[in-house]
């Protein structure tokens, strides 16, 4: 489904599973391919957007939770595409088998084939990278400042939050990344799961919704 200029949302396909993002440009990256068992049905979705597996350059994530990071390596597979994860997000991966634990499912294993830096350039496009704990220690979001678009993970959704109750999840930290995000001209804000919040009015006002009802208890 296409949200905006270079920019595809494919929704989350069940249980575990999270929204997937495709980014055209020069190199056509692909966040969060989700979790394993449905790579089926991703690769559905994107052909119908006229993409195939080949097409994609490179694969990364927001963090190293399953039900996003879970397809990883068998998206690279089918692709051949490169895989890049934040310096920070190697950090954690031990951690990453606790919480695949959590919901009792064995940790996939992956190679990183590269490291992301402060921002990664796509051609046209720049993907700034931004550190955003709480729901997760390694948790990093995606910023375009051509296409106002921010990729936020599982720090914000459209009218709630990314629970904080998981290993190395941080109320404290997740109120300070939301704060962080707030600051961004941002006109499309993509989330981990639910909807696409669209329009710079709408974006703003879902921050303040999640300050106003969510801050106290986090």
């Amino acid at each position: 489904m296409r949200v905006t200029k270079n920019v595809y949302w494919f929704p989350e396909r069940g249980l575990l599973d999270a929204n997937t993002y495709l980014i055209d440009d020069e190199l056509t990256v692909l966040i969060d391919p989700g979790l394993h068992k449905y790579v089926k049905r991703l690769v559905k979705d994107m052909r119908g957007d006229g993409f195939e597996p080949r097409d994609v350059d490179v694969i990364t994530i927001t963090h190293l939770h399953i039900d996003h990071y879970g397809a990883v390596s068998v998206f690279k597979e089918l692709s051949g595409a490169k895989i890049a994860i934040h310096p920070i997000q190697k950090q954690y991966l031990p951690l990453a088998g606790e919480v695949s634990s959590f919901f009792g499912i064995k940790t996939p294993k992956f190679s990183e084939d590269f490291h992301l830096g402060e921002r990664l350039s796509l051609g046209s496009v720049t993907l700034d990278i931004i550190r955003t704990p709480g729901h997760s220690p390694d948790s990093i979001c995606f910023y375009s400042p051509e296409l106002k678009i921010l990729v936020s993970g599982d720090v914000i959704f459209d009218r709630s939050v990314g629970r904080t109750d998981l290993p190395g999840g941080s109320g404290e930290e997740l109120k300070a990344s939301i704060n962080k995000l707030s600051t961004f001209d941002t006109e499309y804000l993509l989330p981990g799961h639910m909807s696409v919040v669209e329009g710079k009015r709408n974006v703003i006002n879902n921050f303040e919704f999640v300050r106003k009802y969510y801050f106290d208890w986090l």
